[in-house]
């Protein structure tokens, strides 16, 4: 292949391609006046070593992207959210019915959580679990509190916030039940779980991540 590089055009050629054989000495000659007007700095190199070399690596040097520079959505903040009224549960939608479907669809995932909810599943291994599980949508009952009044309230919960739940009841009334100082029951397919709300003082997503530990009594 070299060889056929190197080799002369053939005089049948020279008329048809327009070209004129050159010598050696020639040929030399032009590519050495050819790299000295291509390469930019030539006084930094060394072109009698690089013209000995077979193969001559030109530097390129990609064009850089212009970075895209996008506006990032940014949330509400906790004034913004209490301004827009957006955690109010309007009066014609506290009604005890209407989340009736939602308790159904919680039922269903805490007997998936819990694998079944046998009699046989061990009590502490299902209260570890619920522990962690959302409880938007469960039927809770205020067993225990340093407030009387509260004592018997049961409905639907249907938020959850840091330190209380809101609970749609039968009546149809919303009410603030504060998780501290209270002990609320839950019951699924038989199985009664109390909740001490002053371990459940977390947002639903932070208690999820949370390691609890088990203790003996908690008072109120």
């Amino acid at each position: 292949t070299e060889a056929l590089v190197r080799a002369p055009v053939p005089r049948e050629l020279v008329d048809v391609l327009g070209v004129e054989p050159q010598s050696s000495l020639k040929a030399k000659a032009f590519t050495e006046a050819f790299l000295r007007k291509s390469i930019k700095r030539p006084e930094r190199f060394d072109l009698q070593n690089m013209l000995s070399h077979k193969a001559l690596i030109l530097g390129y040097n990609r064009p850089r992207k212009e970075k895209r520079k996008g506006t990032k959505a940014k949330g509400l903040n906790a004034r913004q959210k209490r301004e827009l009224k957006v955690f109010e549960i309007k009066p014609e939608h506290q009604r005890y019915e209407l989340f009736l479907p939602l308790h159904e669809l919680w039922r269903q995932y805490i007997i998936d959580l819990c694998s079944g909810l046998k009699p046989t599943s061990n009590p502490q291994a299902v209260q570890q679990k619920l522990l962690k599980a959302d409880f938007h949508g469960a039927i809770i009952t205020v067993v225990r509190s340093k407030c009387p009044s509260y004592v018997g309230t049961s409905g639907i919960l249907v938020q959850e916030f840091k330190h209380v739940f809101k609970i749609i009841t039968k009546e149809d009334k919303l009410k603030v039940i504060p998780k501290r100082s209270s002990v609320f029951a839950v019951e699924i397919n038989g199985f009664v779980s109390h909740i001490y709300g002053s371990r459940f003082e977390h947002r639903a997503s932070e208690r999820s991540a949370k390691k609890f530990k088990v203790r003996g009594t908690i008072d109120l």
